[in-house]
């Protein structure tokens, strides 16, 4: 028997860290940690859940570090003068980040499973999981989303399950070039796109990603993996919703304003079922034929896939109804790129009804390195009547460059044709959006990295009622 890991990790309640923590507290090593939210008194319920699985809370001050054998795990985010690093120096004490410590859990699994690109990971890696675990596999599955399926009253944050057969699925990041610590049997590579790096780097990581894996799951309707796919010929198994050539390919799509349904073909095996998804949008379709395809490769047969797939209840904050009220319907979603707020605005005006999209964005950062894109983004696929909200980049702290604002955006926006305006803070934004808001309207709630954006959805909805 070896050593009792003894794990802290700072910044635990974030997307990357809690499943990670929940997966490591279930395989017997102890657990304790800190973040800035619990000091500052945001998301309860979520340290609550963290408590519940007997994982230790401190406040961020660097008192919870105490012993030698302790490993801090953290971000590259947390800076150096956070006190649980300073303590963790002050002792000698090992460090490794987030993405370290998952590449050590998932390249130690007999049969583990990556997904990757820049849109769709959350959705694809739970529909994955779901399927595998319908299918008896019993699969580990480390998500940055919390998954609905494996949610419940006592476990409201289930964005990890831990199983005991030898599949291990996980999302893995680009946007700090972690992907490269991971060697996966099967990996999955849904897009590349413009977001956290340039295309010359993400190349490079998603083509070495994918050539160290048996088997790569590749999506032809991107340009990109479509041309990793000519590269890895013999390894590759491909999906498509517009390629009749690709291995797996969905026809006779029918959305639905909140669910979408189509028949998938698996082209190699002759055959064809008809699905009908919880969740909007061509791109949950896309996302639906890559988890069959990944799971083909696990061997389940296309209709087990879609037996589990009819029962998928999605993952939070994806494209999710909150509810209705006075005429006006509230979404809440994680769209935070071009990318993602493409598709989903996309999925959005396939039904009627004016969009009155509030999107917060994700930091000053990607602002910086993403602003003209951001501008095209929502010049595109906003309507002429559809009206964008913006306030600050979420900010919990640090240093930072804050040289481009959602200023620029709006302004961009509004100089390209289309309604944008910039207000000082979120509850502004509210304000706005509910003196605005009128009978057959569909508020939208977007951003990333800030839990509290579903509260402040529901409490929309609340004072819509």
């Amino acid at each position: 028997m070896g050593k009792r890991k003894d794990y802290f990790f700072c910044g635990i309640g974030g997307s990357g860290m809690l499943p990670l923590a929940a997966i490591v507290k279930a395989q017997g090593a102890a657990g304790e940690g800190s973040d800035r939210a619990l000091d500052q008194g945001r998301t309860a319920a979520k340290f609550d859940y963290l408590r519940s699985l007997g994982i230790v809370l401190h406040p961020q001050d660097g008192s919870g570090f105490k012993r030698t054998s302790q490993i801090l795990v953290a971000s590259a985010a947390v800076e150096e003068t956070v006190p649980d690093v300073l303590a963790a120096k002050r002792l000698g004490a090992k460090r490794l980040s987030r993405a370290e410590l998952l590449a050590e859990l998932f390249n130690a699994a007999p049969s583990p499973i990556a997904v990757a690109g820049t849109s769709g990971k959350s959705t694809a890696t739970a529909m994955i999981g779901w399927i595998l675990h319908h299918a008896g596999r019993d699969p580990t599955i480390m998500n940055g989303a919390v998954m609905k399926n494996f949610a419940g009253p006592s476990a409201p944050f289930a964005s990890a399950r831990i199983g005991k057969g030898e599949i291990f699925v996980s999302e893995v990041d680009e946007s700090d070039g972690s992907i490269a610590m991971f060697n996966p049997k099967i990996a999955v590579l849904n897009n590349i796109a413009l977001d956290h790096r340039s295309m010359d780097e993400l190349r490079i990581l998603f083509s070495e990603f994918t050539a160290r894996a048996e088997v790569a799951v590749l999506n032809l309707d991107n340009g990109e993996t479509a041309a990793l796919a000519k590269a890895h010929e013999g390894r590759a198994v491909t999906y498509s919703l517009n390629n009749p050539k690709a291995d797996f390919i969905a026809e006779n799509i029918a959305p639905e304003p909140f669910g979408v349904a189509f028949d998938a073909i698996d082209r190699r095996a002759g055959a064809r079922v008809r699905i009908a998804l919880k969740m909007p949008g061509r791109h949950n379709v896309s996302n639906a034929l890559a988890a069959i395809a990944a799971a083909a490769a696990c061997g389940v047969a296309l209709d087990a896939a879609a037996n589990a797939l009819d029962g998928f209840e999605g993952v939070k904050r994806r494209l999710e109804y909150v509810g209705e009220a006075g005429g006006v319907t509230v979404i809440d979603d994680f769209a935070h790129n071009p990318d993602k707020i493409a598709a989903s605005l996309n999925t959005l005006h396939d039904f009627p009804g004016r969009l009155l999209v509030m999107f917060q964005p994700h930091g000053f950062g990607p602002l910086r390195k993403m602003k003209n894109e951001f501008i095209a983004c929502f010049a595109e696929h906003l309507n002429a009547d559809d009206i964008l909200l913006m306030p600050e980049p979420v900010y919990f702290g640090g240093t930072t460059d804050r040289r481009v604002s959602s200023g620029d955006i709006a302004s961009g926006v509004s100089a390209a044709g289309r309604r944008a305006e910039a207000l000082a803070t979120r509850k502004d934004c509210g304000e706005r959006l509910l003196a605005l808001a009128a009978p057959g309207d569909r508020i939208v709630v977007m951003g990333a990295r800030d839990d509290t954006l579903s509260l402040f959805a529901a409490d929309l909805l609340r004072d819509l009622a």
